[in-house]
């Protein structure tokens, strides 16, 4: 009764089903590993957001790439904000995804070095994008700022494309290295993510904290992989079984003879 199993569409069936299992299994395994991994990088973001904050300098230093190990890190610099030197970075969110821009300050510490200081979003309402947007000035003379510890930002890494010839003090990246050839300056790898002191009238918005990535998400993908490669099987026999019962059904009805009805 079961030697269906050996015509070309039930081979074909077979070993497709024999294909899924292993599929599902390894797609199971490979969210299993994104779980991991998200869940191992919000637990660094963590507890680098809950460190202690330490001087800057003992972070990074002109040509220093800021490592995933030393992003988010709380850090303070002594100095004063330079804005002379400001620009603003272009096409920049802030929580409402509202489109304007990112006010970058060079703050000059006290041996002289420059650290960027990304203070924050204002608006693009300015009269047009080439004209430079009215920022709120930083606090004047010596003071303490506080901040993550961001690398630099790449067109690889952030996908924005670092055009050329922008208006005057504008640019579409937070790169140090870029920033020490326009200041002529030693600039510290990175830049600061300012969380203090907090801008009068809230103007420029602070930059928030980073999220938290999505884990749990993973974790049940990989459980319904998994279900399914469990469910693959099941299917099969399932469909084995009412086609086994399908052809004894057929196989009865032939052998049943037909009734003749009576002559009147």
């Amino acid at each position: 009764m079961y030697r269906f199993l050996l015509s070309r569409q039930w081979v074909i069936l077979t070993l497709v089903a024999l294909l899924l299992i292993p599929t599902m299994i390894r797609l199971g395994i490979w969210q299993m590993h994104r779980y991991e991994m998200r869940t191992a990088r919000n637990q660094l973001v963590a507890d680098a957001l809950s460190a202690k904050p330490v001087p800057v300098e003992q972070m990074t230093s002109p040509g220093h790439t800021v490592t995933n190990d030393e992003r988010y890190r709380r850090v303070t610099a002594k100095g004063h904000f330079d804005t002379d030197d400001e620009v603003v970075v272009r096409r920049r969110t802030n929580s409402d995804d509202e489109v304007g821009y990112h006010v970058l300050t060079p703050f000059v510490l006290t041996d002289g070095k420059v650290v960027l200081v990304n203070r924050g979003w204002i608006p693009a309402d300015g009269p047009s994008q080439t004209a430079f947007p009215k920022v709120p000035a930083p606090p004047r003379g010596q003071i303490t700022v506080t901040g993550r510890l961001m690398p630099d930002e790449t067109t690889a890494a952030s996908g924005i494309k670092n055009l050329k010839g922008l208006p005057e003090r504008q640019v579409m990246l937070i790169n140090s290295e870029q920033e020490a050839r326009r200041l002529d300056a030693q600039v510290l790898g990175g830049y600061l993510a300012q969380t203090a002191p907090e801008p009068k009238g809230d103007t420029p918005e602070l930059v928030g904290r980073p999220g938290d990535e999505d884990a749990a998400l993973n974790y049940a993908y990989a459980i319904q992989w998994w279900l399914f490669a469990a469910g693959v099987p099941i299917g099969w026999l399932v469909l084995v079984r009412r086609e086994a019962r399908d052809r004894r059904a057929a196989a009865a009805e032939k052998e049943t003879p037909q009734t003749q009805p009576a002559t009147v």
